[in-house]
């Protein structure tokens, strides 16, 4: 071979991205219109673009479904059955995209609340694509994410009810690509929250960063987005608050009408001497001081008689008709049109708030009672719950888990309650937190959930003895499957795909069907064996269903016929001419 020949060899086998190999070619060529037109393509391709462009990566667990077919297999052994309830949760063991594949046939439009805590891709042995971790010298390390996130998002977006809701966890190593790249999955008027959840706190080592003049990330990004309704809360969260709204300053005494607060206070001797003997005048800053460390004073404010008749002053209103107008008073507080209504010094209706409707239970921490202001897209405070993060859940898992409090607080949050069967999703489950958050908001009584968790082998071990440690405190029901594989080009294609339906049944109705009155039936010949005066209930292919006779038909009366999709294997059996 000779050196030019070699030479050649060695350009060809280098690994160009686009704008480089434009340059090689362009540098290698000697016609002068050639060049002309890769120079005005490499021109074009650095030319300022909004959103997102990224090397298009492939991945080895996609290809593997060229030539072979995902399906669940159910380790028995695995299985817990210790709920009183039938329905059942779902542990998913293998690669995420496998699974998604599969619950695309179960669940399409059919999950109400996806939560995912994905890698951050740190480039510390967090993130691996093609059985590799990806360290932070890998130029195509933010492409190769990409690549990886598309392609489950994609399938996430479909699987969404209605009015579902996706949240995703990540940090500024790659939150703000994962903003753009949502945004042209999901749509950006889709955006429903990115929420700032702090994480930390400038304590230790990062005090010391701190004090050296750098800015020290205490907080994540939890990403929201919907399918439509970007109006996601359906239960409000609320922060505490510390002190005491001075705004508050005013007092409607039974018997001499509105009056100021400090007066009421000065009226009360008991209270009056908390604040002589701090050596505090009677007034609102003083209060703001005293209720903070003081729990007499706190106690009698937040007491609901005293609570109840303390105001602050609002705005004019201008809609008040005549009638209601005349029963109005300066003196005393009336309800009116579900507002509470006073006539100021020059007799204009002005509206007013209750001190009592702004106290109450907190979602921080301490479930702190006291004033508290509805939560916006600061979720302070998530750094208390790491005292305890290492022990939830009975297992230790290295880096990544989640307050329990937090995925509670969003699955609660966006959810009114009164569904039933709401199904979760969590298809990088980790350690399996957003299971131990379902149960026990089922277990308290906040809404009806069924979760699926979905994780790869190297944590599933983690994954499953949490599962088993939180059923020794709120039973479940749960059934355990492993992804396999069918060759596309075995002979027996049809058989051995319509042997896998029962998982992906039991799959989308949460259901077990190694129940002595369930049975499912693929083929006539299936419900030939089967004791009908036992069975409530089949699941049945919509082809056999078809083809049943009058007389079979009768028989199954009684019988509660639930219909298998044909769509669970339609694409592949089709490409294989079944």
């Amino acid at each position: 071979m000779s050196n030019e020949d070699s030479n050649n060899k060695s350009q060809s086998e280098k690994k160009f991205n686009a704008i480089e190999y434009l340059n090689y070619l362009i540098s290698e060529s000697n016609n002068p219109s050639d060049i002309e037109k890769l120079e005005k393509i490499s021109k074009m391709l650095n030319s300022k673009k909004y959103g997102l462009v990224w090397e298009e990566h492939p991945e080895k667990v996609e290809e593997e479904m060229k030539s072979k077919i995902p399906v669940f297999l159910e380790n028995k052994c695995k299985k817990i059955h210790d709920s009183d309830s039938e329905d059942f949760n779902f542990l998913l063991e293998g690669d995420n995209l496998h699974s998604l594949h599969l619950l695309e046939k179960t669940h399409l439009g059919k999950i109400d609340v996806i939560y995912i805590d994905p890698p951050y891709n740190t480039g510390n042995k967090d993130f691996k694509y093609n059985d590799s971790f990806v360290d932070e010298d890998d130029k195509f390390r933010h492409s190769k994410w990409l690549s990886f996130m598309e392609r489950r998002l994609k399938i996430a977006k479909k699987l969404l009810s209605e009015n579902g809701v996706i949240f995703i966890s990540i940090d500024n190593k790659e939150g703000y690509q994962l903003k753009l790249l949502l945004d042209e999955i999901f749509g950006y008027k889709n955006m429903a929250a990115d929420l700032h959840v702090e994480t930390s706190a400038v304590a230790g080592p990062r005090r010391f960063a701190a004090m050296n003049g750098s800015v020290v990330k205490t907080t994540e990004f939890v990403f929201a987005y919907s399918n439509g309704n970007t109006q996601i809360i359906k239960r409000p969260l609320y922060d505490s608050v510390l002190g005491y709204d001075t705004h508050y300053s005013k007092f409607d005494d039974t018997d001499k009408g509105i009056i100021n607060l400090s007066d009421k206070i000065n009226s009360e001797l008991k209270i009056k001497n908390e604040f002589l003997n701090a050596h505090l005048k009677v007034d609102m800053p003083s209060l703001n001081k005293l209720i903070q460390v003081n729990s007499t004073v706190k106690n009698w404010i937040y007491s609901e008689d005293i609570s109840k008749r303390i105001f602050r002053i609002g705005d004019k209103l201008n809609s008040v008709n005549s009638e209601d107008l005349s029963t109005l008073s300066s003196h005393h507080v009336k309800r009116l049109n579900n507002k509470y209504v006073i006539l100021n010094k020059n007799n204009n209706p002005v509206s007013i708030f209750r001190y009592y409707d702004r106290i109450g239970t907190a979602d921080d921490y301490f479930n702190s009672y006291g004033e508290r202001t509805l939560r916006g897209n600061l979720w302070k405070g998530f750094s208390s719950d790491g005292g305890n993060l290492s022990s939830e859940g009975g297992v230790k898992f290295k880096n990544g888990k989640k307050p329990k409090r937090l995925i509670k607080q969003l699955i609660e949050t966006c959810t009114s309650g009164k569904e039933t069967n709401v199904n979760v999703l969590d298809f990088f489950a980790g350690s399996g937190t957003t299971a131990e958050s379902v149960m026990e908001l089922n277990n308290e009584n906040k809404g009806n959930y069924r979760f699926i968790l979905a994780n790869n082998d190297e944590v599933i071990d983690t994954t499953y003895q949490r599962m088993v440690n939180i059923n020794k405190e709120v039973p479940m029901n749960l059934k355990y499957f492993k992804t396999d594989f069918i060759d596309k080009n075995t002979d027996d294609l049809e058989t051995k795909l319509l042997s896998n339906i029962k998982a992906l049944v039991e799959l989308k109705h949460g259901v077990d069907l190694n129940r002595s009155d369930i049975a499912i039936v693929n083929k006539r010949d299936d419900l030939n064996k089967l004791d009908l005066s036992k069975i409530s209930t089949i699941y049945m292919r919509s082809q056999t269903h078809k083809m049943l006779n009058r007389e079979l038909l009768k028989e199954l009366v009684d019988i509660d016929i639930i219909d298998i999709p044909e769509t669970f294997f339609a694409m592949e059996m089709k490409e294989a001419g079944l």
